[in-house]
């Protein structure tokens, strides 16, 4: 049995600039389980179409439960093939991507089908279809739900990794993360209550130094 993901996602921006922020979408602060990338094959077909084969090493933490099954020493990096077909005349771009190591305990195969978004031509409309399956005997329904729930996880990165890359390459100032908002938010709390405490301090002291001079004055 396999759990099968179809989504579709906008992206507002046109198929030129996502395909030019496509190859430069990492690092950026949602991609930090990406830790390399590097392209092992690229051709132009006689009909001009651009082929590309990347690899790509991501970090894979299990499951607690998962880790149980598997020796300590195992690799906690995940190694994916994608293979990118780019069709320029039509604007569409298709990638295919699948892990080549912990294939027995998990295979994730996506397909992604970039073009012309058809209610406006200005947008990019991505289809995304994804296969999860594992042939772990016993377990391979909990670890394909697990799967499943971490694909979805990473859908929601890519796509703000890929809206904070082209803020970047128009020349916006990219939306701040939540990590940083809520590094800005904490440290404003902090600057909030010192203030809050500076302030009660003065006040104590000169409620105290009125107090002093009203019992002088009855002495």
């Amino acid at each position: 049995m396999v759990k099968y993901f179809l989504g579709q996602s906008v992206l507002r921006s046109s198929w030129d600039q996502v395909f030019a922020a496509f190859w430069q979408r990492y690092p950026n602060p949602y991609s930090k389980h990406v830790l390399t990338e590097d392209i092992v094959h690229r051709e132009v077909t006689p009909d001009q179409k651009l082929l590309s084969r990347r690899l790509l090493t991501k970090t894979n933490r299990m499951p607690r439960w998962a880790e149980r099954l598997f020796p300590a020493n195992v690799a906690h990096s995940v190694y994916i093939l994608e293979d990118s077909i780019v069709d320029p005349q039509n604007q569409t771009m298709t990638t295919f991507t699948w892990n080549i190591n912990h294939a027995r305990l998990m295979v994730v195969e996506e397909r992604c089908v970039y073009c012309v978004n058809s209610d406006n031509n200005s947008w990019t409309e991505i289809r995304r279809e994804a296969w999860v399956s594992s042939s772990l005997f016993g377990v391979s329904r909990a670890v394909q739900e697990f799967g499943l729930a971490r694909f979805k996880s990473n859908v929601t990165k890519t796509m703000k990794g890929f809206e904070y890359i082209l803020a970047k390459l128009q020349g916006e100032t990219p939306s701040k993360t939540l990590v940083e908002t809520a590094k800005e938010a904490k440290e404003k709390a902090k600057e909030t209550a010192l203030a809050a405490t500076e302030k009660a301090k003065d006040l104590a002291n000169k409620a105290a130094t009125k107090q002093q001079q009203q019992q002088q004055q009855f002495v």
